[in-house]
Order: C-alpha cells, then sequence, then structure tokens
C-alpha cells in the first residue's frame, strides 16, 4: 500500500477517478463506489492494529481477499468500477462486525477517506440487498460467516 504508484490500492484510485470523469458521477451508487479504495484502505490498515481480534482479522483478510480477487460475484474486468458494489458491500458488513465487536474508535482512527465512516457503513448496509441484489448479498455475507 506504501508509495509505490503501481500497488492495488493506486491502481483502483485511478481507474475509478478515470471512470467518474467518463460519466460514473451519474450512476446511483457512485459515492458508495468512489468510497471503494479508502474502505479497502482501512480494511488492510485495520488488520495490523492490535486491537482487532484475531477473528475480526480473519473476516478482513476474506473481504480484502475478495476485494483484489478478479473472480468474484460482480467482475470488474466485465462491468468496470461498478462492479466494486459487491466488494464494498462486504467491506461494510465486514466492517461493520469490527465495529460491533471492538470499538468504532479503532474504526475511524484509521479512516483516511472523507466523511464520517461510521454513517458511510451504515448508509452502505441499508442499500447493500439493492446494489447487489438479495440473492448475492446473502452469498456474500456467507462468504465471510464460513
Amino acid at each position: 500500500m506504501g508509495g509505490n504508484k503501481g500497488d492495488y490500492y493506486q491502481r483502483l484510485r485511478r481507474q475509478i477517478r478515470g471512470w467518474l470523469r467518463s460519466g460514473g458521477k451519474k450512476h446511483k451508487y457512485a459515492e458508495y463506489i468512489m468510497a471503494a479504495p479508502d474502505l479497502f484502505h482501512l480494511m488492510c490498515r485495520l488488520t495490523f492494529d492490535r486491537e482487532v481480534p484475531a477473528v475480526e482479522k480473519a473476516k478482513l483478510a476474506v473481504a480484502i481477499a475478495y476485494f483484489v480477487s478478479p473472480f468474484d460475484l460482480i467482475p470488474e474486468a466485465l462491468v468496470g468500477p461498478v462492479g466494486y458494489v459487491d466488494d464494498v458491500a462486504l467491506a461494510a458488513y465486514v466492517l461493520n462486525s469490527v465495529i460491533k465487536n471492538t470499538s468504532p474508535d479503532i474504526v475511524v482512527r484509521h479512516w483516511a477517506g472523507e466523511g464520517d465512516v461510521l454513517e458511510l457503513i451504515k448508509h452502505i448496509l441499508e442499500v447493500a440487498n439493492k446494489m447487489v441484489g438479495m440473492g448475492l448479498w446473502r452469498k456474500l455475507k456467507g462468504f465471510v460467516r464460513k
């Protein structure tokens, strides 16, 4: 994640910025897709926090792996940045688990994005069913529970 221009975080930011400039801002879930790089960064940071229990770190690792995998339920390679809606929904689901099982302050402390991360996570969870579809949303949540 460091200063390497070719790292996943930086590539993701560039891809989403380009998508937004080419009309993506009009997409109904654009604000959540825009948060994808920052949610990814947050999950990575939390995996190194000593206050986060091992079981939560395991969930974070699953969500991080899902984020970087080219094989997921809504593949970005086929649909572009819109394909990050499932990654964003899964990130919010896992981050909500961290919030419930530790302290919201830990998540806030590591947030590098704009706005209130706790509100962002809450809003994503409220629309997750619509963003990815109920069947896919159930599969995503089941993916982490296993």
